[in-house]
């Protein structure tokens, strides 16, 4: 069993923390300060993203939704989505499995 405390883990602006990787899922804790939106808008794995502080604002095709403790959303491999922080916001990201397909850490050391 692992744990963690994402409400107490020191993760810096910018610098995100990978908790666990395997092939299963990727998982990662996030420190998004308000205003910013985090880089990738579109991942090659599903993606759970929930809120543990603060608030978010997620926009997938002109619609808004708006999120604190505790909202989960959920994004389909390949789904394109904007997210930003309404204010400083932790997050845990998980990606699974992985690396989804097409991801670039995935091509064999030939392909290049």
């Amino acid at each position: 069993m692992e744990s963690w405390d994402i409400s107490s883990l020191d993760v810096a602006p910018h610098r995100p923390q990978v908790l666990r990787s395997d092939r299963e899922a990727r998982v990662i804790a996030i420190h998004l300060p308000a205003g910013e939106e985090p880089q990738q808008h579109q991942t090659h794995e599903r993606a759970y993203l929930l809120v543990v502080g603060g608030q978010i604002e997620v926009e997938k095709d002109g619609t808004t939704e708006s999120g604190g403790p505790g909202y989960l959303v959920h994004f389909d491999p390949n789904e394109r989505r904007e997210v930003r922080a309404a204010s400083d916001a932790r997050l845990v990201l998980v990606l699974g499995p992985w690396p989804g397909e097409g991801h670039p850490s995935g091509r064999p050391a030939s392909a290049a």
